[in-house]
């Protein structure tokens, strides 16, 4: 589904990214992991249309979409969860999912998608009309997702879905990631500091160091690895 070859983006004169080139198939859910600044926002960043490549390519679904603006990108069907979630504080729970469906032509289906949107995050049903400033880290996560699926993607890309979340949180909003995939066949690409539980759910990952990708495989093989064992999971 989508397809990075040879990669390279610069902030200024330093590069972040060095030839980075990485498969995500249809249906899967792919991780990159790497410590802090590996490279891995800035790879979805790219992907995106918010950062412009030095070179290489992106294709999605067999066509290149490296020099597309940010919202031709959504209408095809890829669609960013941000890190640090970026929820229109002052809008509520319903405002905000109804910003991501912004571009969205069939506004008769808004209905049946807030209520597979509600399904998922029962949460968010609960607190449609609140203020979503108001709500807790976790549930602010949940709402960042739910806008991201109002778009109606078939590629939805998260970076960093753990970060500032209460641990007892984390596990249900890995877990809805793993509902959304199974249950609507959406693809995910995953950028994630928590190597273990990203490993977990995903089907095949990446790790980069200093923007280059130096290992990529089945996520259950990339557990076993003494190196990224070493490296990222806490010598377990």
């Amino acid at each position: 589904m989508l397809e990075l070859s040879n990669l390279a983006v610069n902030y200024g004169s330093i590069t972040a990214l060095h030839d980075v080139s990485l498969n995500v198939e249809t249906g899967a859910i792919v991780t990159l992991i790497g410590a802090n600044g590996a490279g891995k926002s800035t790879t979805l960043r790219t992907v995106s249309g918010l950062l412009k490549a030095r070179h290489g390519n992106i294709r999605y679904e067999g066509e290149e979409i490296s020099n597309l603006p940010p919202h031709r990108i959504v209408e095809r069907g890829i669609s960013q969860v941000p890190e640090g979630r970026m929820i229109f504080a002052n809008l509520t729970v319903r405002e905000n999912l109804l910003m991501g469906a912004y571009l969205r032509k069939d506004r008769n289906k808004l209905g049946r998608d807030f209520d597979f949107v509600f399904e998922i995050f029962p949460r968010l049903k609960e607190r449609a009309k609140q203020v979503a400033g108001t709500l807790s880290g976790g549930e602010q996560q949940m709402l960042a997702i739910g806008r991201a699926l109002m778009s109606k993607p078939r590629c939805l890309m998260l970076d960093e879905p753990s970060l500032g979340i209460a641990p007892i949180l984390v596990k249900t909003i890995f877990q809805k990631i793993v509902e959304i995939n199974r249950s609507l066949g959406i693809t995910v690409l995953l950028v994630e500091q928590n190597a273990n539980l990203a490993l977990e759910v995903s089907h095949y990952g990446y790790v980069l160091e200093t923007g280059r990708i130096i290992l990529h495989d089945r996520s259950s093989a990339l557990r076993a690895n003494e190196r990224v064992k070493s490296a990222y999971l806490g010598g377990r």
